[in-house]
């Protein structure tokens, strides 16, 4: 019975992850139609982002899980839908009307990265001897990560506007001041947090088998 209802979840999870990518595609060519740069670029990367999952199972035979797969399209899906003019918002986009839209992406954008970091590094620690990370380094490790990519992002969104304003064309990253720039570097801690709290239970696969094309790799090396 269990095994039924984690094969249906995952074919769920899925199903979902398809129509999530066709409304990225939605939004990509809402953007083009509009003639907004912004809404075009981001749904577009996203959903290369989307893709990359499937590549890398297809070209690498490295395997994630669907729920992972579902956590990376969520997070690229809500930031593209971010960006859309909506009729029922006045053409304001969520990021301009919600106060809390923006929060929520930066700590989903955030975790992303910290899952990332956690399971290379664990990989490592589980490749070489040389390597040794006790779990409350790797806790703060995980954290000022997360905080100094944070930071660059922030840095990232700044000059993007900057050089959008001295051109004269929209950007496709907007910074909303200092204060939101705070907020959303405590948000990215939030995210960071949580992958260093949960990070094992949930990331434990993608790890091991990074651990295991790393030892692969150092047997045909040594060979």
């Amino acid at each position: 019975m269990i095994l039924e209802q984690t094969e249906f979840s995952g074919r769920w999870q899925a199903a979902l992850v398809s129509v999530l990518q066709v409304l990225m595609v939605a939004i990509f060519a809402v953007g083009l139609w509009l003639g907004n740069g912004g809404v075009a670029v981001n749904a577009g990367v996203g959903f290369l982002v989307t893709l990359l999952p499937a590549f890398l199972e297809r070209n690498y035979r490295f395997t994630m899980s669907t729920g992972l797969v579902l956590w990376i399209t969520g997070a690229m899906f809500l930031h593209a839908l971010g960006t859309l003019p909506l009729p029922g918002l006045d053409l304001q986009t969520l990021y301009g009307s919600t106060w809390w839209w923006d929060h929520m992406t930066h700590a989903l954008s955030s975790s992303l990265v910290a899952g990332v970091a956690y399971a290379v590094v664990r990989a490592l620690d589980q490749h070489t001897d040389a390597i040794n990370f006790p779990p409350r380094f790797l806790f703060g490790y995980l954290l000022v990560f997360v905080m100094a990519f944070g930071v660059l992002w922030e840095l990232l969104e700044f000059y993007i506007s900057l050089v959008a304003q001295l051109l004269g064309n929209a950007s496709i990253l907007t910074q909303y001041g200092l204060d939101d720039t705070l907020l959303d570097l405590s948000y990215n801690t939030l995210g960071g947090l949580l992958v260093a709290l949960f990070g094992a239970v949930h990331l434990t696969g993608v790890s091991d088998e990074l651990a295991t094309r790393f030892d692969r790799r150092q047997r045909e090396r040594d060979d």
